[in-house]
């Protein structure tokens, strides 16, 4: 036997020490490879993939703006009609938030309510990060609970992914015009080459590690809930005072009491227009969120607690899809007043 192991042919002694050639990679493994060089590459229409779930008010024009710039876009959202005109404009379909983030190297998310984020980046078949290759990231621009963002965040880095926390301001002018104000928690390094993104749909501001975006987003809304309650309040009385309410809005626009508010709601108030560009809703849960981070703080604030309840009250009365300048129908019905009876006297 060991004379015929020696009469075989040379080549057949080295084939144990010659490597495997490797079979042809399969589509994961391509997309695998695509999402590895994109961690280091700087972000380009050219090399990343981006996903969207959800693309309502907001999400359709953000949408927009990465389309334009001519990024590969493939989208999901609850109901595919709603988004036919990102169809229309070259996005793709995907049937769930896990076949969106197989597709992609950068997933974005803009729903509703945290029940919503998490079933669409935690649910373990369906959700975003079920279907996300390593190096992946997942920015989520809900305004949502800060705790579930740093949910998100330890879950993706258990999967050698990335989570970015990065709800936005400015409402659904500031999407359509790219100005919006966002607000980042997380690895900074991973905020700076998201940059050329957000770039497209607003301003980027980095708070600080996860959770921190969310934070951030809560005391904004703290401070719009009590700026809005002032507006109308002052709309209310100085139309019991028999003033042109339009030459008020524009004399304070131009001095202190001057707002971002007032610029975006004055006039939609004065001519009756509801419509959202931030859903009653949406506010009432950002500022439930608010006062039950309040009470985990040991914190006071009497005017969020105001706002709330007001904001409250327009819900009660079936008004919870207007928009937060509907605030005005809720003071409104206090004083037993309508502020459209005088514009159309005027």
């Amino acid at each position: 036997m060991r004379i015929s192991l020696l009469l075989r042919p040379l080549h057949t002694h080295f084939r144990t020490f010659l490597l495997p050639i490797p079979p042809p990679a399969t589509a994961r493994h391509r997309s695998m490879a695509h999402a590895a060089a994109s961690a280091t590459d700087p972000i380009t229409p050219s090399n990343t993939r981006v996903g969207w779930i959800g693309t309502g008010v907001m999400g359709q024009s953000m949408c927009g703006h990465l389309l334009k710039a001519g990024y590969t876009l493939t989208i999901f959202t609850r109901t595919q009609s709603k988004a036919q005109s990102l169809l229309d404009m070259g996005a793709r379909w995907a049937p769930t938030p896990s076949s969106v983030a197989s597709q992609s190297d950068v997933v974005f998310s803009i729903v509703g309510y945290p029940s919503d984020v998490r079933h669409v980046m935690l649910h373990p078949t369906t959700g975003a990060l079920s279907g996300l290759n390593p190096n992946g990231t997942l920015v989520d621009m809900t305004t949502s609970d800060p705790s579930l963002a740093v949910e998100i965040h330890s879950a993706a880095a258990a999967k050698s992914c990335s989570s970015i926390d990065a709800p936005v301001s400015g409402g659904d002018v500031g999407a359509r015009n790219g100005t919006l104000t966002i607000f980042t928690g997380g690895e900074e390094e991973t905020v700076d080459r998201l940059r050329p993104l957000f770039s497209l749909l607003g301003k980027v501001n980095y708070m600080g590690g996860p959770g921190k975006g969310q934070f951030c987003k809560l005391a904004n809304q703290i401070t719009i809930a009590s700026t809005m309650v002032g507006l109308i309040e002052g709309l209310i009385y100085a139309h019991k005072a028999g003033l042109n309410l339009g030459l008020y809005l524009d004399a304070i626009s131009k001095g202190a009491a001057g707002s971002k508010s007032l610029d975006l709601y004055g006039g939609r108030i004065l001519n009756r227009d509801f419509r959202p560009g931030f859903f009653v809703n949406h506010f009432v849960k950002d500022l439930g969120i608010c006062l039950k981070e309040c009470q985990s703080m040991g914190l006071a604030l009497p005017g969020l607690a105001l706002a709330q309840q007001l904001y409250v009250s327009l819900k009660a009365h079936g008004e919870g899809d207007l928009g937060t300048q509907a605030l005005v129908l809720a003071l409104e019905r206090m004083n037993n007043l309508s502020l459209e009876s005088v514009e159309k006297k005027a």
